[in-house]
């Protein structure tokens, strides 16, 4: 606990710092007496939780790790002035749109951590916060979550449905384009070659669509890095390895060095291609990589992606450094 604490205040100071001060701009009894309902959430008090939800639910996944507990707690926060403070039609419905946003946020941290049901708990406020706000792009997001989650454990068939709703309620083209590559993995998964051909094609369409339009929150980071890896991805499920390593590539050199978690992710699915071509020594490079940025942000999900390697690993016991790296793997 020691050490855990102290790498908490190594990652987080100066953020703390921040939130703290504009914390104490802020009477304290005026959040009391808003959440116990004898005063209105006025405009300073809604942009205040708005501004900070922002800061909390943008920060990357290695200092996210270390503030999870007070993003639950601002969740916390909006959730009780819902239920007890007094607001104007307007400000409720920003209230339902913050609530459902931090609860993603805080679905995909315990998502991370490989705690799916609590994962599942979580989306599932926010995307009932998401309804009442009456936002169907960030309803959208959420089912997109969902639909991620599924794939991820193996159940490709139950992403389809949820993505495919999921197209019918958002018309941003960014969006439109997460959704079409999600729903494409899930077919490739499926072993459904033609209808992810469909969606790889919608996907590179919508995204190289002109809009004046700002994309929701929950899908502004998609850009062609993650389209040409997840393209990648779904030529390795359906077989066609040297197409695969080709996108993977090109992904990962377009991927914004900010990104550990994705590029974490992507390296492993690279040293998945390199084994199906039997680039055993490169694949054992790149799989040691993966696992030191999953190891180093946190995210036990991303640890167990390259254990699953371990199989394809074993035929090669006697290549330099195989052993040592299985090794690694069950200490992990």
């Amino acid at each position: 606990m020691d050490r855990e604490r102290r790498t908490f205040l190594t990652y987080s100071a100066l953020t703390l710092a921040g939130l703290a001060s504009q914390w104490a701009d802020l009477e304290p009894e005026r959040l009391t007496t808003a959440a116990e309902g004898s005063t209105r959430v006025d405009e300073e008090l809604m942009s205040w939780l708005e501004e900070t939800g922002a800061k909390l639910s943008a920060l990357p996944t290695e200092k996210r790790q270390h503030m999870n507990k007070l993003t639950e707690a601002h969740l916390d926060t909006v959730t009780d002035l819902l239920e007890g403070g007094r607001y104007n039609e307007t400000t409720e419905r920003r209230l339902h749109q913050l609530a459902s946003s931090l609860a993603s946020t805080c679905g995909w941290y315990r998502f991370d951590q490989g705690q799916h049901y609590a994962a599942g708990k979580l989306w599932t406020a926010a995307l009932s916060n998401a309804h009442t706000a009456r936002d169907r792009d960030q309803g959208a997001g959420v089912l997109a979550d969902f639909a991620y989650q599924a794939i991820w454990l193996g159940k490709p068939e139950s992403a389809v449905g949820p993505l495919s709703q999921a197209l019918i309620h958002t018309r941003h083209p960014m969006a439109r384009s997460l959704l079409h590559l999600r729903r494409a993995r899930a077919h490739a998964a499926m072993g459904n070659a033609g209808a992810c051909h469909d969606d790889l094609k919608a996907a590179e369409e919508t995204l190289l669509t002109d809009t004046r339009d700002p994309a929701p929150s929950w899908c502004r980071w998609m850009s062609t890095a993650d389209l040409a890896v997840d393209s990648g991805q779904c030529m390795l499920d359906l077989g066609q390895t040297e197409q695969a390593r080709a996108r993977i590539d090109e992904g990962l050199l377009l991927l914004p060095g900010s990104r550990d978690k994705t590029r974490g992710v992507f390296r492993t699915y690279e040293a998945r291609s390199l084994l199906q071509a039997r680039e055993v020594e490169q694949a054992l490079v790149v799989s040691n990589e993966s696992l030191n940025v999953a190891r180093r942000i946190g995210a036990h999900r991303c640890v167990a992606l390259v254990r699953d390697l371990a199989p394809a690993f074993r035929p090669y016991k006697l290549v330099d450094g195989v052993p040592e790296f299985l090794e690694r793997l069950r200490s992990c």
